[in-house]
């Protein structure tokens, strides 16, 4: 159980089908966050006064739509999550705290305080995705140990589970289906041991 004194983050996967995801910046850090949103979704606007080439590049490719101007109030109004990767502490907090009126997530880069959630250190393989948190405790331990999982990660992951989805859909719900989806389960991680 945590103290008053620790943040504990509850896992989960938030699904981004029909969901605006605002980024505010333009620089390293904002593209290294929008690759990762790009993982899940192009649903992206950015706004930043500038805005590097990568960054660019990434918004031609992906048809994404962007401003070259400063944040103003309201631009988060229809998002449902929003990314602010800039170092102007006030403006972090303002869009943190405007966030919250109208019910959309925040992460403030660096600045917990202004975080609903944090960005995980992560693996995804077709549709595997495994996902990484130290609570802030050693964003180095999760690095290397996501380096670590990545390793253990069997080359055929994605036919396997394509497999397994085309089996979810064919076959009825029910007991049969249960018992013969976790016994194959079970005999694929028991073939990787």
């Amino acid at each position: 159980m945590p103290t008053s004194n620790d943040t504990s983050y509850f896992p989960a996967f938030i699904k981004l089908d029909n969901k605006k995801v605002l980024l505010v910046g333009g620089g390293n850090i904002a593209y290294e966050k929008l690759t990762k949103l790009l993982d899940f979704t192009d649903d992206i606007v950015i706004i930043a006064p500038q805005i590097s080439q990568n960054i660019l590049t990434l918004a031609s490719k992906h048809k994404l739509e962007y401003s070259l101007r400063a944040y103003q109030e309201g631009d988060i109004k229809e998002c449902s999550l929003v990314v602010v990767a800039v170092d102007d502490l006030t403006l972090q907090k303002e869009i943190f705290l405007e966030s919250q009126d109208y019910k959309c997530l925040c992460n403030s880069v660096d600045s917990v305080e202004y975080c609903d959630f944090i960005f995980p250190s992560y693996i995804k393989e077709d549709d595997l995705t495994i996902a990484i948190s130290t609570s802030g405790a050693s964003p180095a331990f999760a690095k290397h140990f996501k380096t670590y999982l990545k390793e253990k990660i069997p080359k055929n992951i994605g036919v396997f589970l394509t497999e397994m989805k085309g089996l979810r859909i064919s076959i009825p719900k029910g007991v049969e289906r249960m018992k013969m989806l976790d016994k194959k389960a079970r005999e694929f991680i028991d073939s990787l041991r």
